[in-house]
């Protein structure tokens, strides 16, 4: 079995979790979800990124605005939807029974 396959598994499956975490603090741009997942050691790229982005916004789950930069092309600024605001708050009860149940099951003692 390989660890490294294993751990990407587990990160992915929190993922969608987590950028909506980000993003339901205000609005993100996407570089600043990689730039925060970075420095709380979840690595994500770009090339992950956006396309999770873009079905979470086909799900109705996101909405965006364009902002006009003086140094570039207009940034894409993410927010919750109220359809994202409920499902955020269900994945956040999944992770709280989950969290609980790992917790429990790895500190039993023998």
């Amino acid at each position: 079995m390989n660890i490294e396959n294993t751990q990407s598994q587990m990160r992915k499956g929190i993922l969608e979790f987590c950028i909506l975490s980000v993003i339901r603090r205000g609005e993100a741009y996407p570089s600043d979800i990689v730039e925060e997942m970075k420095a709380a050691n979840l690595i994500i790229l770009e090339g992950t990124l956006y396309p999770l982005l873009t079905r979470l916004k086909n799900a109705d789950m996101l909405t965006y605005r364009w902002v006009e930069s003086n140094s570039g092309p207009p940034r894409k600024y993410f927010s919750l939807t109220p359809k994202g605001e409920t499902f955020y708050g269900e994945l956040e009860e999944t992770w709280k029974e989950l969290a609980n149940a790992v917790h429990t099951l790895t500190n039993k003692e023998y």
